[in-house]
């Protein structure tokens, strides 16, 4: 890893170092919290976790081959070299801040409400047609996520691009301190994490931190059609760069065309290729109106590092859905929606939508949606309300939030589809759901599959992927 001697992590991280002097100038291998996957050469941090504590691994560390480890012990007795800090979560993000400065890459940052990850992966896909690209894997966008997927990169990697996923003030800065980002992209402001930042203009100022450590000749890439982010004016003293479908005065998208669960077709307008194209056609192959944002967001992005209309329109085509994110699974029964990575009001009426595209039969399982605060039950029944405006023929919830996606809460008492045909079915937890669901699912039935993480959902898409 270029730059990364024991002596460079050392000073980065306050730390004091133990061990051979030989050793100081050695730049290690790799860098990781899982003492499974210590390479020879590389660093372990140990970190004093909720589950367990890393000190108890590094003798084991040092078996594998570690060259060092950063400790908030002092190691008595041991001949391995070791680094002694203050906090082994600080001294993560220093080393990846060190890092990050030792490479000569550009940073895409992706945050926002709803669709980080979407978003993140079309504007992989997209970059991939000009560069090397290193993305976000998995849930790696937080305090420890981040440092990690920095530590990934490597010389020959040419743009990274970052998702960042925050909860609480002040996250969002200290994630763009260690990414330092060259574009900043925020997909929308929405309801979600309202436990801590309590209101939308409370999320608007968490969400845009992410402009604090952005490079002095960043980009900000924001969406035009959301009533907060249009509020922003300026980013680092220019005018931020917008998209959007109502929006017209940046990036929009024109003579839009539904494919059902075959995707969307439109025509990208406004936008200053490396050609000269301002006008291009392209497909996104996964179903959903927000897709439409996620691809203009990439255009944006793949236009900002010069890639042709073409390249940008072939990225997109070329999309693939991941496992829980809207991933279309077709069985031998039914068509499964799997949308069950996460979940708030904001991303579950978007997967209702895409819902409401197929032909057919349209079954909604939903489960309960987790970190809304006091609000949390009206703003499940609002999600029913919404979903009494579209054509849905069956409703199940699982869980006790949930159930008031259904019945309406202690304010509103009243069921709500009174006046829609809509089949409602409301179980209390997984078990009651297991026994039940074989005699209200169809053959045909295209089924969305949508929860908070902790719901555990994925079973659900196991189960019915597996139903015979």
């Amino acid at each position: 890893m270029r730059g990364m001697t024991l002596r460079a992590i050392a000073e980065a991280c306050n730390g004091v170092y133990y061990g051979s002097e030989d050793n100081l100038d050695k730049e290690v291998t790799d860098i990781t919290t899982d003492s499974r996957k210590v390479q020879n050469g590389g660093l372990f941090v140990a970190i004093c976790g909720e589950r367990t504590d890393g000190h108890q691994y590094i003798d084991n560390c040092f078996n594998d081959g570690a060259l060092c480890v950063i400790s908030e012990k002092e190691l008595e007795g041991q001949t391995n070299s070791y680094i002694k800090v203050k906090s082994s979560l600080q001294a993560l993000k220093d080393m990846a801040l060190l890092y990050r400065n030792n490479l000569d890459i550009k940073v895409v940052g992706i945050t926002g409400s709803v669709g980080k990850t979407s978003t993140k992966e079309t504007i992989s896909y997209v970059l991939n047609k000009k560069y090397k690209v290193l993305k976000t894997e998995g849930n790696f966008n937080n305090e420890i996520g981040l440092p990690l997927t920095v530590f990934r990169l490597r010389d020959d990697d040419e743009v990274a691009v970052l998702e960042m996923g925050i909860s609480d003030f002040g996250e969002m800065d200290r994630l763009s301190k260690i990414a330092q980002p060259d574009i900043s992209v925020i997909t929308n402001i929405g309801l979600c994490h309202l436990e801590n930042l309590k209101t939308r203009d409370g999320i608007l100022k968490a969400k845009t931190e992410i402009f604090n450590n952005m490079k002095p000749d960043g980009i900000a890439i924001l969406n035009g059609d959301d009533d907060k982010l249009i509020t922003v004016d300026e980013v680092n003293g220019k005018k931020p760069e917008r998209f959007g479908i109502n929006y017209k005065d940046g990036v929009y998208a024109k003579d839009i065309e539904n494919l059902g669960l075959s995707g969307t077709k439109f025509v990208i307008s406004g936008l200053n290729c490396v050609d000269g194209c301002k006008d291009f056609e392209v497909t996104v192959p996964v179903p959903g109106h927000h897709m439409i944002y996620n691809a203009l967001a990439a255009a944006c992005v793949g236009a900002a590092l010069e890639l042709t209309s073409a390249q940008i329109a072939d990225g997109i085509t070329d999309l693939k859905t991941i496992s829980g994110r809207n991933n279309i699974i077709k069985t031998s029964k039914y068509t499964l929606i799997d949308d069950c990575y996460n979940a708030n009001p904001v991303s579950m009426k978007a997967s209702v939508d895409v819902l409401d595209m197929a032909i057919g039969r349209k079954v909604c399982i939903l489960g309960n949606m987790y970190e809304l605060g006091e609000n949390e039950k009206n703003l499940h029944y609002d999600v029913g309300q919404y979903i009494g405006t579209k054509n849905i023929d069956v409703l199940i919830t699982i869980g006790d939030l949930a159930r008031h996606i259904a019945i309406g809460t202690d304010d509103y008492m009243e069921t709500h589809f009174g006046s829609y045909d809509c089949e409602i079915h409301s179980f209390d937890d997984m078990e009651e759901f297991n026994m039940a669901y074989s005699s209200i699912l169809k053959d045909n039935d295209n089924i969305l599959i949508k929860a908070s993480h902790a719901m555990k959902f994925a079973d659900i898409v196991e189960l019915l992927s597996k139903d015979n």
